[in-house]
């Protein structure tokens, strides 16, 4: 078993590939996982205005893996059976098996290309599979999040999520988190303030990098958890 590239009392983060070389993550519970989406994603740079204040994105070429789904259906496959929350792309089917579609609504700059009639492309779809627990329905299948996107792209990540929306998720599982794209970290570090061990792996060492700092960073409050 290879060395981690970052460990915690909480949190294992493995630098490598998750199919091939690193496959600790399949000893977890729950999977959590915000993987590449089969979409080919890529975006110019661009400045707006936003509460007064402009902003400007960094132009991206895109992640390893995008233009399939092949990645993001060997991983699933791999965990069937067990819970699975998996982000995805609205535009696309929802993978074989899923039980439920949440949606995540995005910041109010967000989905700002490709939008048609004026709409937005602000939303993502999120995809549980897996043996869930019966349970009174009394959460939204809709998660709404504020902020803005470029706070989001400013820990160095394009595709970041918000921590408030990783605990929210999380906290309907239990046990050990696996993210084997583990990408700026949101669900290593969400899992870490709820007090939950997580396992990630990130193919790309600058965002490992920014993983790490993120996790060393994080103060557990254990009063919140009482």
């Amino acid at each position: 078993m290879s060395e981690p590239y970052y460990q915690d009392d909480y949190v294992k983060l493995y630098l490598g590939d998750c199919l091939t070389e690193h496959r600790e993550w399949l000893d977890a519970d729950v999977l959590v996982t915000d993987p590449p989406y089969g979409i080919g994603w890529d975006q110019p740079a661009y400045t707006f205005e936003q509460g007064g204040k402009t902003y400007t994105t960094r132009k991206d070429t895109g992640i390893r893996n995008d233009h399939t789904t092949a990645a993001r259906d060997a991983i699933m496959a791999s965990f069937a059976g067990r819970q699975q929350i998996v982000f995805g792309s609205p535009m696309l089917a929802p993978p074989p098996g899923t039980k439920q579609v949440l949606i995540w609504k995005k910041p109010l700059n967000s989905g700002l290309f490709g939008c048609v009639g004026g709409f937005r492309r602000d939303i993502e779809a999120i995809y549980l599979l897996g043996q869930w627990p019966k349970k009174p329905p009394s959460e939204s299948a809709v998660i709404a999040t504020g902020g803005s996107v470029n706070a989001a792209g400013g820990i160095g990540h394009p595709h970041s999520k918000p921590i408030p929306l990783m605990e929210s998720l999380i906290s309907a599982t239990e046990g050990v988190v696996a993210d084997p794209f583990a990408g700026s970290g949101s669900t290593l570090v969400a899992a870490k303030n709820l007090g939950r061990k997580a396992i990630g792996v990130e193919i790309e060492e600058r965002y490992a990098e920014i993983i790490a700092k993120r996790c060393a960073q994080e103060v557990l409050d254990l009063g919140s958890l009482a």
